[in-house]
């Protein structure tokens, strides 16, 4: 209100009502155009919040009356909407049938000049002891916060039989190991230290190294050095990072979820396992370090997918293609 007092009049409003911010503007600006970036509409079943039975329990009609009032602002967001973006499909099939036609799918964009492959790739020092070198069997995976929702329980789970088979491995944990950002925290302790526990005495903890979170800047030279990615998902909003590696050439091992089977057709480029399964999730990645010619061939149609679906630069071309149509009210009218 005092920007419009001021003089000020918008062409068009952009922004993420996932919060609230957004709820009003269309009160101070009625005749405006408002393109909304919608980011998810939470389902209480199908989707992530049912997904996993042993850590979720039962979904009883008071979590189910949580999920409706939590999705009353975004509702509101909707009605309120011109029109809306969202970066991938699956995102888009979260929301009600009935708006799904006034959401656009647009990706925010991978800068694949940064995130790309790297033929010699510099040593890395994790800590005072470990030195990572390129040609070594590096396992990479990576969370914000280790979590069920991004498949920690079923990553930890796997290194017992993935060391069986694959001694030699190093296993690189990327992420905050303390709280959460999706999901419920863990009941006792932290995700990480209860799924340690379970294969106690069964892993040789040296080849294991949890690097808490990493900056940019190292996080891609990383995942240079990786010879085998893990990404695991609930049914949920597909994380930027699988994408990044992906662009890198890494060699994936994703779950079989929605959201994941989006960008990787199985064997094509990267392999796909269940998501609760330990032992082909292990078999998997011992695959792509036992054979290097298909890590390369499924890492380099893995970048190709990002180049011809993710680019930065095309992406950012759409998203301004979009505003320019709901600025000259050629959509949602």
């Amino acid at each position: 209100m005092q920007l419009k007092k001021q003089g000020f009049q918008p062409d068009l409003i952009c922004g993420h009502p996932g919060w609230g911010e957004l709820l009003f503007l269309k009160d101070v600006w009625p005749e405006v155009p408002l393109l909304t970036y919608q980011e998810f509409f939470y389902n209480a079943r199908g989707f992530d919040y049912d997904f996993d039975a042993e850590l979720q329990g039962e979904v009883d009609w008071a979590r189910c009356a949580y999920i409706r009032m939590k999705t009353s602002n975004q509702l509101l967001n909707l009605e309120a909407s011109t029109w809306s973006v969202t970066p991938t499909q699956f995102q888009r099939n979260t929301f009600p049938d009935a708006k799904r036609d006034y959401i656009s799918v647009i990706h925010d964009g991978i800068d694949t000049n940064k995130a790309c492959s790297n033929d010699s790739p510099t040593p890395i020092r994790i800590d005072d002891e470990t030195v990572l070198k390129p040609g070594e069997k590096i396992v990479t995976f990576v969370n914000r916060n280790l979590e069920p929702y991004r498949g920690c329980h079923t990553m930890i789970r796997a290194i017992p039989h993935l060391q069986q088979l694959i001694p030699e491995a190093k296993l690189l944990i990327v992420g905050n190991t303390t709280g959460v950002s999706y999901g419920a925290v863990c009941p006792d302790g932290e995700w990480k230290d209860r799924f340690l526990a379970e294969i106690e005495g069964q892993y040789d903890p040296s080849r294991v190294f949890f690097a808490g979170t990493v900056p940019y800047e190292q996080f891609i030279p990383l995942l240079q050095l990786s010879q085998a990615h893990v990404y695991l998902t609930y049914p949920f909003v597909l994380s930027w990072s699988l994408l990044e590696a992906m662009s890198c050439g890494c060699a994936v091992v994703g779950s079989n979820t929605a959201p994941v089977q989006e960008v990787i057709d199985d064997r094509k480029n990267g392999l796909l396992v269940d998501f609760f399964d330990p032992t082909q999730l292990a078999e998997a990645i011992a695959e792509l370090l036992s054979h290097r010619t298909l890590a390369k061939e499924l890492g380099q149609a893995a970048r190709n997918t990002v180049l011809q679906r993710f680019e930065l630069n095309s992406c950012v071309q759409r998203q301004l293609a979009l505003m320019d149509l709901v600025a000259n009210r050629c959509l949602g009218q």
